[in-house]
């Protein structure tokens, strides 16, 4: 009993999202294999990846308000300041914005980079072009937040890829989030955009790697006044 309570320690979680593709691929792999025996292996390793990719681990996230946690695994592809997409409703003016690009192997449970209520949802359709391009945040399918912490509004986007084609959102619009805490998805290569206040540093640079709810990827600025939002 002991050895088995080790195997299923060691073992990732996989996020219930995953099950239904995890099954297909498996269906698809024993008919494939009927046809020609070795294109089972082939089904079943597309199998295993797709187990790997819809994985959950728990993560630990740092207990400090001031620090800004990475909402995605994956790497740093932009760390610069940009105006912000105009459905976020964070003014005209540009903001730093952390960008982290997720390949088809990155765990794409997404976490919140900061705790505090979610103001606002908005969902715009667009291409599918590939993420990593900085153009990907105007013209790509995109599902945008907005996150009312006590230093300021956080924008945070999930940003559909080449490969993605379902951005999934497990919260809704008055949830109050706590930081690393999960609230969304997007299936099969991806990035996120983090959209932060006036005098936020970043504390990564591009190229670097940063696991969701535990890399800090700034820090809001030690004199900002709190802010006191409205409960409804």
């Amino acid at each position: 009993m002991d050895m088995i309570a080790s195997i299923r320690n060691a073992l990732v979680p996989i996020h219930r999202a995953g099950y239904p593709f995890i099954a297909g691929f498996f269906v698809a792999a024993l008919l494939l294999g009927l046809l020609w025996q070795p294109l089972f292996w082939v089904g079943l390793v597309l199998t295993l990846w797709c187990a790997y990719f819809f994985r959950d681990p728990e993560r630990v996230t740092p207990v400090a308000d001031h620090l800004v946690v990475s909402p995605a695994d994956g790497r740093v592809s932009l760390v610069g300041h940009v105006v912000p997409p105009a459905e976020l409703g964070l003014g005209d003016e540009p903001l730093l914005r952390v960008s982290i690009f997720m390949n088809v192997f990155n765990c794409h449970v997404n976490r919140a980079p900061a705790r505090g209520r979610i103001a606002r949802i908005a969902y715009k359709e667009g291409k599918f072009a590939n993420a990593e391009l900085d153009k990907a945040s105007e013209v790509n399918e995109r599902s945008s937040m907005v996150i009312e912490n006590p230093r300021g509004e956080v924008g945070v986007v999930q940003i559909a890829g080449a490969i993605a084609r379902r951005i999934i959102v497990f919260s809704r619009t008055g949830d109050h989030l706590e930081a690393g805490e999960r609230f969304g998805l997007i299936r099969f290569g991806s990035r996120l955009d983090v959209y932060l206040p006036d005098g936020t540093v970043a504390r990564v640079a591009e190229g670097q790697t940063a696991i969701a709810g535990e890399t800090v990827i700034a820090e809001f600025a030690v004199n900002a006044p709190h802010v006191s939002w409205r409960k409804d």
